[in-house]
């Protein structure tokens, strides 16, 4: 996929997500998920924990130390469908592995992600999205992303700062909001083979359930972000909002099957001065 079709484009105005079954081969999966255990086992502040257990919810910043997810972020297949989209170039505002662990993922609240990245970071306009790639088979039971189609359309949605649902805080909408969305524009859940990759807009509201399966549900984002939108603000720690705006450059399109040099700037530990909030 080097471009997206018009009817591409328009299905995305439309609906705010765009899905793309079995986009990434088995092959470059595994070259993935053989870095999990190693990303997973580290002590460090930038992967966040359940509340209720030591499974990994939340891996962060992943691309700045592991070379396999550092040609990840600069992957073609990933980066030009938002560059299309916005009509220039982006640079990595959030890089994250959410683990979903069997029997122990925990939810995520209903939420819009540019809500959280204008109160926080000071982003200035929604010229941001996710693109999600799925590590595992993902099923209507190991705790699929939920979407509400269409939602993108209201702009910000009133949000309330959640601290207490789970061990990552979120700005959530309320189930009064929920409802009268849903019964609007229904709910959907994509489903799909390891590889299958999604794109979805930064005000797309959405959440998933827990993961009660014995199936882990593990999933890459990239947060990519208009480099003219970048963040104005410092309040989070560097590897949850990055402080650095250069525009990505893509690698070949075989680059998790290839050797390819790649910058590792955080290979020695993260930055002091990146855990400085202002």
């Amino acid at each position: 996929m080097k471009q997206l079709s018009g009817s591409q484009i328009q299905e995305f105005e439309d609906q705010g997500y765009l899905f793309f079954p079995s986009l990434f081969e088995q092959s470059e999966m595994s070259a993935l998920t053989s870095q999990l255990d190693d990303v997973f086992s580290r002590d460090v502040e930038y992967n966040v924990r359940e509340k209720n257990s030591n499974s990994v919810r939340t891996s962060f910043a992943v691309q700045t130390y592991n070379p396999i997810f550092a040609r990840l972020a600069r992957h073609p297949r990933m980066v030009r469908p938002v560059e299309q989209l916005f009509d220039e170039s982006v640079y990595m505002h959030q890089f994250k592995v959410n683990a979903k662990a069997a029997f122990d993922g925990d939810v995520w609240q209903w939420h819009q992600d540019f809500g959280t990245w204008h109160e926080d970071d000071q982003m200035p306009e929604a010229r941001a999205m996710n693109i999600a790639i799925f590590l595992d088979d993902v099923n209507e039971f190991n705790g699929p992303l939920m979407f509400i189609p269409g939602s993108h359309k209201l702009g910000v949605l009133e949000a309330g700062h959640d601290t207490q649902t789970t061990s990552y805080p979120l700005w959530t909408l309320d189930s009064k909001t929920i409802s009268s969305l849903a019964n609007k524009g229904g709910i959907v859940a994509p489903k799909g083979p390891a590889g299958s990759m999604l794109l979805f807009h930064s005000c797309l509201v959405h959440a998933s359930g827990p993961n009660l399966s014995p199936w882990d549900r593990r999933t890459v984002y990239l947060s990519l972000c208009a480099v003219s939108n970048h963040i104005r603000r410092f309040k989070r720690p560097g590897y949850l909002a990055h402080r650095q705006f250069d525009p990505i450059e893509c690698l070949p399109d075989d680059c998790l099957r290839s050797d390819c040099d790649v910058d590792l700037p955080w290979r020695d530990g993260i930055p002091q001065d990146e855990l400085v909030v202002v």
